[in-house]
Order: structure tokens, then sequence, then C-alpha cells
């Protein structure tokens, strides 16, 4: 028995497979043979340090379509409908949420471990290029479709400006890049991860962004603020363990600051995407999330006025929006 899964922005075609036996599997069929390659490539590297990945069964011999374990039908965004619809997350929502940010630490410094970075897809590391093609990705798929007038020197001062402060962050762990709630699965009460194709290596700080700021999310900032401290505990305990190899990242070096600058930098390449899916190709879901983000991009500039200071015209373009 084959039965379609249904993906939300991307173009590869999922089915899932019965065998006599009542076990199943799911069978990917991508379009572009090196982004399947660097799932495949990912997903072994990881399942092979204990990650809770998918595990990878078969390859064709072009890497166009593989088939991995069947991890059920219930995203984390699902599992959490209660607390996202109503802003107040249970107990039992708040575990799982802690859960999945702790286990973030573990993909991003162990699965650093032994990763050949060359095979990322499509790019290696995190730099100057990708920021801006993000940045103009903002700009050009969803700026130019909501905005009838807007200054671009004066724009480009500011992503010049951001692209300045983000790079000072060292980037020697994975950012897996589309880290939220629908990339996570839930099987058996465990998250597994899945869709980190796009990752490459970079700052710690991007993922947590992505993540404690979904557009559709609706954390509270007190519950957002624990998960934060969930995850440094995390990443100090991985640090321990690793003190005779040395730490990667230095907790007492975590700045608030600079993770309010990738927040603001995730949400405009968010905007971006969404502009994308949904202004261009018309997917509900995707038109949907678009006054989430911008009402995180209006509370993120009054919440944090150095924001406003760094980047005048981005905070002026927000008013407007």
């Amino acid at each position: 028995m084959t039965q379609t899964i249904a993906a939300a922005g991307s173009h590869r075609c999922y089915t899932r497979h019965t065998h006599p036996n009542g076990t199943t599997y799911i069978r990917v069929e991508g379009t572009n043979r090196q982004e399947n390659h660097a799932f495949i490539y990912l997903s072994r590297h990881f399942h092979d340090l204990g990650l809770p990945v998918p595990e990878i069964y078969e390859v064709a011999e072009d890497e166009m379509w593989y088939t991995q374990q069947d991890l059920g039908d219930t995203l984390l965004f699902d599992a959490i409908r209660s607390g996202r619809e109503n802003g107040t997350y249970n107990e039992k929502e708040i575990h799982l949420l802690t859960r999945t940010i702790r286990t973030l630490a573990h993909i991003q410094i162990k699965g650093a471990q032994g990763m050949d970075w060359s095979v990322c897809f499509p790019v290696s590391e995190f730099d100057r290029r990708t920021i801006m093609w993000d940045l103009n990705y903002f700009k050009y798929c969803f700026l130019k479709l909501s905005l009838p007038e807007f200054s671009e020197p004066l724009l480009e001062d500011d992503f010049e400006n951001m692209a300045e402060h983000l790079l000072m962050q060292p980037g020697e762990t994975f950012l897996y890049r589309d880290f939220q709630s629908r990339n996570v699965m839930v099987k058996d009460g465990n998250p597994y991860f899945i869709d980190y194709q796009g990752g490459r290596r970079g700052p710690i700080y991007y993922d947590l962004a992505s993540f404690l700021w979904q557009a559709k999310a609706n954390f509270p900032n007190s519950l957002r603020e624990e998960l934060i401290s969930h995850y440094i505990d995390e990443l100090r305990e991985i640090n321990h363990s690793r003190s005779k190899k040395g730490q990667i990242v230095d907790c007492q070096c975590f700045n608030r600051e600079t993770l309010s600058r990738f927040v603001l930098f995730r949400t405009l390449q968010v905007l971006g995407a969404y502009g994308l899916r949904g202004l261009i190709e018309k997917k509900a879901h995707f038109i949907e999330s678009i006054p989430f983000a911008i009402h995180n991009l209006r509370a993120l500039f009054e919440q944090h006025s150095f924001l406003q200071n760094d980047y005048p015209y981005i905070y002026q373009i927000a008013q407007q929006l």
C-alpha cells in the first residue's frame, strides 16, 4: 500500500509504503541530486553519532530517490497546538519543547564532530555571501511585493551593518538553518529531527533564533527565557563532558544582544520565504504566517532600542508593513 504525504514548502515527493508484515518506510524523490546527497550524508553521519534522525535504508545509484525510517505523522508543530493557539503552554508541551531545545545543542556540537563540510548544500558555511542572499531574499521576494516604494541604498546600508555584526560570531558548530517545529517529528514521545539538508558550519545563535521566534509558535517571552536557560545548561553539560577534548562553545560568552541580532536576521529571511511561497506561489499556510512574522519584527524592535539605532531603515520599514 502506498500513501502520498503532503510536503509544505518542499518540491520533494514523499510516499509511505507498507510491507505485508505491517512495517512501513518513507520513499523520497528529490529534484536536486546535491541536495539529496547532503541529506543522505548528514542523516547517516548523525545516525552514526546516536543523534535522533531518520535512518536511511536504501539509496538509488543516482541519488534521485532514497528510503528512510518512518517517524509517523506527528509534527512538533501539531503536538504543541494547544499552546500555539491560546498562548499558554501546558506541562506536557513545555517538557517536549525542553527536550527538543536541549537536543538541538547536541545536533550542533556533537553533530559537527568529523563532519565533511564540503558535502553541505548549497554552501559549506555561514558567510557574508549567504547572509546577503537571505537579506536579498527578503528584499526581492517580500518587500518589493509588499511596499510600493522604499530606498534601496538605505536598506543596503543596514544590510551591510547587519552582515558585519553577524560575522563577528565564531562558527565551528553545525547550523541546522531551518530549525523550527515543523521540522521536528514526535515519535513515542521523543523528538526526531528532519529537513536539515540545508545545514552548514556556522554559529549557534541562528538555530535558537529560528526555533524560539518561529512566526506561528506564539511563545510567551517567559517560555522563551526558560527554554534559553535549558539550552545554555545543556551547552554547559556538553562542555563539561568534553573538557579533555576542549570546549567548542564558551557558555560564559553567550550574548543576548547577539541572539537578538540573529532573531532579526532570521525574521527577515522568513518573510522572504513567506513572500515566495505565499505571495508568489499562493500557498495558504505561508500567507497566513505573514502577519505573525511582521508582529515578531515590530516587537523585536520595540524591545531592543539598539536594533533601532543599528538598523534604522529596517526599523522604519517595519512600521510601514
